[in-house]
């Protein structure tokens, strides 16, 4: 497995953050969602090389085969070791790609680091803007909903991931978008992950408001959500996207649910090769 160094935790331990490099091409760097691991992106890792594209994928400290330490899960941290990312790889031209948590580190890598190496952001299921509703901030969502959340990590994790992971994809008593066998398959990536950073980086992405930095964004965006996100509503997220990055080009997937990048796949693969190749993007319609 390949690795990249991100620091050292309290003790002076190298943090290690895994990743994958495919294709050639422009380059497409993905960064997957709370609390799976790069994993995730397999039917993009499996696409997006076929079109003249370089996908490297890494791994979220904390989850996965990356370093598991016991601190470091704040968006400034998470930015850092982004653009260890980047600079190890010497990646140039990048066309960033945050899904659900990952929006936050492309918007706070943004301002945080000027933008360096990165000349396109796409924000997929995100939780940009802000997600938890305060006075200065009455669109985002009641804080019950995250102290549930936590609450229910507390009580049984696994049983939370398995029940989330239903949510994730949408399923309902009349609908069963995923098979059982990606639910099993994402139930193990979620549950590689450690107890503490499933619990912070759940602080992190709920309580972390990145008003200002999308603010600062300048390069061409895009912007996807499902209609049905029921883990991260749209009217929370992504409706509101346009306040802070009026630029950008927002595409609503009808029905959609969270998990759009394995529901949706063939749509969601079309809309991101078109958008990294500066080709217009239309909403996941066919060439």
């Amino acid at each position: 497995m390949s690795y990249i160094k991100a620091g050292q935790d309290a003790n002076g331990e190298d943090i290690k953050l895994h990743y994958t490099d495919q294709g050639k091409g422009a380059v497409v760097v993905l960064i997957h969602g709370w609390p799976q691991s790069h994993e995730a992106w397999t039917y993009q890792l499996g696409e997006l090389p076929k079109h003249g594209l370089r996908v490297v994928a890494y791994t979220r400290r904390g989850f996965g085969n990356s370093t598991k330490p016991f601190e470091g899960y704040d968006y400034d941290t998470l930015a850092d070791d982004l653009k260890a990312v980047l600079d190890t790889l010497n990646l140039q031209n990048v066309t960033l790609v945050g899904f659900s948590m990952g929006g936050g580190e492309v918007a706070r890598y943004m301002s945080r680091h000027g933008g360096a190496r990165v000349d396109k952001v796409a924000f997929v299921s995100s939780v940009t803007p802000y997600l938890l509703k305060t006075d200065g901030n009455p669109d985002g969502v009641d804080k019950s909903t995250f102290d549930d959340i936590q609450e229910n990590i507390a009580k049984d994790r696994f049983d939370f991931l398995q029940t989330f992971g239903k949510q994730f994809y949408g399923e309902g008593a009349l609908s069963k978008p995923v098979s059982q066998a990606v639910l099993d398959w994402s139930f193990g990536l979620a549950a590689l992950g450690s107890h503490q950073a499933t619990v912070a980086c759940g602080h992190a992405f709920a309580e972390t408001d990145f008003r200002q930095d999308l603010a600062t964004i300048q390069v061409p965006a895009l912007v996807i959500h499902g209609e049905s996100d029921k883990t991260v509503p749209i009217k929370n997220s992504a409706d509101r996207m346009s306040q802070y990055l009026p630029h950008a080009t927002f595409i609503t997937y009808e029905g959609a649910p969270h998990g759009l990048f394995i529901t949706d796949k063939d749509k969601f693969n079309r809309d991101l090769i078109d958008f990294a190749t500066g080709t217009d993007v239309r909403g996941g319609q066919a060439s």
